[in-house]
């Protein structure tokens, strides 16, 4: 009997690393093994966007029909090429650890623009033939170009270097395995949670015949159980909307403290704006169901929110092209307080856009070396609109495990806190006793009056002040939702006499966006 596995194969330079790790893998195990080179539709054809090729599985046919003619034995794919659904006869028999899935940005060096969203200039030509990543480009940036490009990761990265692209959008996953030389250009690493990568991006499918009873041994012993389990979600969601790789369609799920946790993108078109989700569960059982669900459900006809018109535009856009209402207006106004001069610090620690505003807008000197630390993303944003880099950037919605992780950076430093006067001081209090805290109001928050606030289905608030703004000779009727940003946010609700607000997942509009659309 000959135990020598056959591997089937695409020839990119990817795709041969991949399917070098399984040859490696199965030496681990003692098993001898061979690697077959196939063609595939996906291979021949790139003069079309993927979105223009028939059918699915153009990355994929060739070598399951290779498997099938017992040609080869195992096949090893980038598991977000794989149709949902495995031919008669073939099936998923391991797969791998997960890659980061994240996406990467790489952008020439003469595009860059820090002070606009994803880092690349006004207008800039942007190359990807996915129709999931043009769609949540543009609902980033509308002012971009997008063109298709095609070919293996080396052959994309030399059209970027050749200058036919200002960046280009590419799955880490690949570009970190073959540990490809990146300094000449910017790269940007997306969140997951923000940007969606495909279902199963980062992880290779080892697929097999049924009834292959030495084989399906083997990859038992490879198998990694826990990305199964979560992948299995994302790939459930794409099987649900009988989508392959020409769907707007991200989905990213992960396992934390034994609860499911996913988030979802999905458009209608590569060009319209798509659907934010955010769900979790302790069970994985129906829970792709309940997603789908939520997305194709019905869609809240109105949201205000409390933060001016021009620092939720992303918000507003997606709500508005998936049929939503949307009314925006802050219900305070805010007053510079002026600053002479303040203690020198180690660092310098933003709560809020306005915050930065009205701390750098003053001419600030700083000691040489400090460094700036900010809650969230969206004040980041504002902190890099003024030039200067970051060493700390905060995450979620709680500011307790906010201010423990920025604790943690700190030996004995001293951090200067720009913020509101008589304003809450979420993270002075959690810093230990050896590092000092400064606070120097440079605002004043003050409400607005006469404000007509229009009745709408949801009610996004924004900060304490906000809340207590809009509850003022205000009844909230009983359909109505009410959303908090952030649990300062939240317990003011709460203290106002409203007991059932939900919590944004984060402080960002996409974290809003998901929280509006969960509803």
């Amino acid at each position: 009997m000959n135990n020598k596995i056959l591997i089937g194969s695409r020839g990119s330079e990817l795709a041969l690393w991949q399917a070098n790790f399984v040859f490696n893998e199965l030496s681990k195990q003692g098993v001898e093994s061979e690697i077959i080179v196939i063609k595939t539709q996906g291979d021949k054809i790139q003069n079309l966007s993927l979105d223009k090729l028939e059918g699915k599985g153009f990355f994929t046919k060739e070598i399951e029909d290779s498997l099938l003619a017992k040609e080869t034995d195992l096949a090893v794919h980038s598991h977000k090429d794989l149709p949902t659904v495995s031919p008669e006869g073939l099936s998923i028999g391991a797969v791998s650890y997960r890659e980061d899935p994240s996406e990467l940005l790489l952008i020439n060096k003469d595009a860059l623009d820090n002070k606009l969203k994803l880092g690349f200039k006004k207008n800039a030509v942007i190359g990807t033939s996915s129709a999931r990543r043009k769609s949540q480009l543009l609902a980033l940036r509308n002012d971009i170009e997008i063109k298709d490009i095609r070919g293996n990761v080396p052959t994309r990265i030399q059209k970027l270097r050749n200058k036919d692209f200002d960046a280009i959008m590419l799955a880490a996953a690949g570009v970190f395995r073959l540990g490809l030389d990146l300094s000449d250009f910017i790269v940007v690493k997306l969140d997951p949670k923000e940007f969606v990568p495909a279902p199963a991006q980062g992880v290779l499918a080892l697929q097999m015949r049924d009834g292959d009873n030495f084989v399906g041994q083997v990859l038992s012993r490879l198998n990694h159980q826990d990305v199964a389990d979560t992948i299995a979600i994302e790939r459930k969601i794409l099987n649900l909307f009988d989508g392959g790789c020409h769907l707007p369609l991200g989905a990213y799920c992960i396992k934390e403290d034994n609860v499911f946790k996913v988030w979802v993108s999905k458009a209608n078109s590569w060009d319209t704006l798509p659907v934010r989700i955010f769900m979790q569960s302790e069970t994985h059982k129906g829970f792709a169901e309940k997603v789908v669900e939520k997305i194709n459900g019905l869609r809240p006809s109105s949201v205000f929110i409390s933060r001016d018109s021009e620092d939720c535009t992303y918000f507003s856009d997606s709500l508005k092209a998936n049929g939503c209402s949307v009314f925006s207006e802050s219900l305070i106004k805010v007053n510079r307080i002026g600053i002479d001069k303040f203690e020198s610090c180690n660092w310098v620690f933003f709560s809020s856009k306005n915050a930065v505003k009205h701390f750098f807008d003053q001419n600030p000197i700083l000691q040489a070396g400090a460094k700036f630390a900010a809650i969230g993303k969206g004040t980041a944003k504002a902190v890099i609109s003024y030039g200067k880099e970051l060493g700390f950037v905060g995450n979620g919605n709680d500011t307790k495990n906010i201010a423990s992780k920025f604790n943690s950076k700190l030996n004995g430093e001293s951090v200067l806190f720009p913020m509101a006067n008589k304003g809450l001081r979420t993270i002075q209090k959690e810093l230990s006793d050896k590092n000092k805290s400064i606070d120097l109001p440079v605002y004043e928050v003050l409400e607005r009056q006469e404000i007509n606030i229009p009745e709408t289905d949801i009610v996004v608030l924004t900060s304490p002040s906000n809340a207590r703004a809009y509850f003022k000779n205000r009844k909230v009727k009983p359909s109505q939702k009410l959303i908090a940003i952030g649990k300062s946010t939240l317990e003011e609700i709460h203290n106002l006499g409203f007991p059932n607000p939900v919590l944004s997942n984060s402080f960002d509009e996409t974290g809003l966006l998901e929280s509006v659309f969960g509803c």
